[in-house]
């Protein structure tokens, strides 16, 4: 891969989100191996909270791998807003997509979780071993406990059954082709899209959720790429693994370095009234390091930089370079 072993080992894989903001990086990853058919199910022709959508799935694609990406997911707001929707349809998927696999003889399947499974008041740096000694954060809880179930499964499907069943833990994505809806997007596409969008229409303020002394982990999304890969073709442990920087940064600075980027030279204001999420989130990578040798490559600034021009470039592709706003 590059990285690793030009080999990959499994010949069909199915990557369930593969069209999505990850999933896109992985798939052309290994569509550039050579000797590896890919195979995404889109929505509209495999429901993956329905059973027998997913048995014709695997029956279509007859794969020897599962790499588990899709997510019903949001920010803070939109967790807020679903946590029955966001419960019930992530563990659905991820339950009977481990279950039908074990079925039909799938030789690896690897789990995608989410920070958001820790616990809210966990140890910084965030340690595997530190993931069941609490109860998540409130706003994202059962998003985060729905995932975490994926790795109960896992373990005891191992176990049990033998089944070579892995579980990834990332920490927050971020780079081109991220969603930059409002509604529904993560802290760096929001801010970057209401910079930008201040500075067009010569704004002298923008407002920013919580009070900015919350801490996070950023992952660049083709460093998140490459560890998933490298796991899928080298990690067959029961252990959950974190993949992420092992650095963190309050949002006020990642606020500011935004603004700076994007040439916001206004007032940042920040809503108090609103919910901050989990204090602080930093995971310690050393088994990701020390299993697959995965390292983080892209500091934070210049994966900013590169989000940050994607999504000029994407606006002025689409017409909108003179005030109005679009939805990349």
């Amino acid at each position: 891969m590059g990285r690793t072993d030009e080999s990959f080992p499994y010949g069909r894989v199915v990557v369930t989100g593969g069209a999505g903001f990850l999933g896109r990086f992985i798939v052309a990853r290994l569509e550039g191996l050579g000797g590896v058919e890919v195979f995404v199910p889109r929505r509209r022709d495999y429901d993956l909270v329905e059973r027998a959508s997913i048995e014709r799935l695997l029956d279509d694609a007859r794969p020897d791998m599962v790499i588990h990406l899709a997510a019903v997911v949001g920010g803070i707001g939109a967790n807020q807003k679903n946590p029955g929707k966001f419960f019930y349809e992530n563990l659905l998927m991820g339950a009977q997509l481990i279950e039908q696999s074990r079925l039909r003889g799938v030789k690896k399947f690897l789990a995608l979780g989410t920070v958001c499974s820790y616990p809210k008041f966990t140890p910084v740096p965030f340690k595997e071993e530190d993931l069941w000694d609490g109860y998540p954060e409130e706003t994202n809880a059962p998003y985060g406990l729905a995932k975490k179930m994926m790795l109960v499964q896992a373990q005891s499907y191992r176990q049990q059954y033998g089944f070579n069943t892995i579980f990834l833990l990332p920490a927050n994505l971020y780079g081109p082709g991220d969603s930059f809806d409002l509604e529904t997007s993560h802290v760096i596409p929001a801010l970057i899209r209401k910079f930008v969008e201040a500075r067009r229409r010569r704004s002298p303020f923008v407002e920013a959720w919580g009070t900015g002394e919350a801490s996070r982990e950023f992952l660049y999304v083709e460093d998140c790429a490459e560890a998933v890969l490298r796991a899928a073709a080298t990690y067959d442990d029961a252990d959950p693994v974190n993949i992420g920087t092992g650095s963190e940064i309050k949002i006020r600075d990642l606020a500011e370095m935004i603004a700076r980027l994007t040439g916001f030279g206004g007032e940042i204001r920040w809503q108090t009234d609103r919910p901050d999420g989990q204090p602080r989130r930093r995971l310690d990578t050393s088994r990701a390091l020390e299993k697959f040798g995965f390292r983080a490559g892209v500091p934070l600034e210049e994966g900013l930089r590169r989000t940050i021009d994607w999504y000029e470039t994407t606006l002025q592709e689409s017409g909108a370079g003179k005030g109005e706003t679009a939805r990349p």
